[in-house]
């Protein structure tokens, strides 16, 4: 039997819709400026540029309903509203026509930011990790099975801040969508069971500020709500 120095954390998991089971978190990959009015909002062209991804730590997730801390060494914590992709069977190198078949479900999901903090990475050519990787980034809603709603690849896609609508979108207008994101990930690391994949966020993304509280969701899979405490 294992001994380990201390008790090893517990496994960050995500609900699954309908059911009392949860979803257990291995890794959480993430796209980045995966709709074209977005990449143009962040002064980028979205035709040229090929998909590119960061990472989470997987015990940033929240569930939808938390209060979540605004978050230390930042004055610009922003939204992104995303569709999120659940993988329920592993692989490499998957082909896209394959791809589906590895997901078990999917959720909405925000990725917090901290903008200002992103930003002084990228005029210096930094990682992104301090400004996307803390505590409570990953808020993701319940998990709705692949096997009772298919696999969506249209539907409105939304965000309002107390109550103001500020992204909507639809899933349909991803540069890269699923199948492909699936693809990409898998050529360059194995997949497995557990791994969340945030598909990337539609332009209006902007701060929020304390005690506001953030309403989204997607048609056909979900909705999450969080408040900013």
């Amino acid at each position: 039997m294992t001994q380990y120095v201390f008790a090893p954390p517990a496994t960050p998991t995500v609900a699954v819709a309908g059911t009392d089971q949860r979803f257990p978190v291995r890794r959480i990959f993430c796209v980045g400026r995966n709709y074209a009015a977005h990449a143009r909002e962040m002064g980028k062209d979205p035709d040229r540029e090929p998909p590119f991804f960061f990472m989470k730590p997987a015990d940033t997730v929240v569930d939808s309903g938390a209060a979540i801390p605004y978050p230390p060494e930042t004055k610009n914590l922003h939204f992104e509203m995303e569709l999120v992709v659940a993988i329920g069977a592993g692989g490499e190198n998957i082909a896209p026509a394959d791809a589906l078949a590895h997901v078990f479900g999917y959720a909405a999901g925000i990725d917090l930011t901290r903008r200002d903090l992103q930003n002084v990475a990228k005029d210096l050519a930094r990682p992104w990790d301090w400004s996307k990787g803390f505590d409570n980034s990953a808020p993701c809603g319940p998990i709705v099975q692949a096997a009772d709603i298919g696999h969506p690849s249209a539907g409105r896609i939304w965000l309002a801040v107390n109550g103001a609508i500020k992204q909507d979108s639809d899933i349909a207008e991803l540069i890269w969508p699923v199948p492909d994101i699936v693809a990409f990930i898998s050529a360059s690391m194995a997949l497995a069971p557990g791994d969340l994949i945030f598909t990337g966020t539609p332009a209006g993304v902007g701060p929020v500020k304390l005690g506001e509280t953030l309403a989204g969701g997607i048609e056909g899979v979900g909705e999450i709500t969080i408040t900013i405490v």
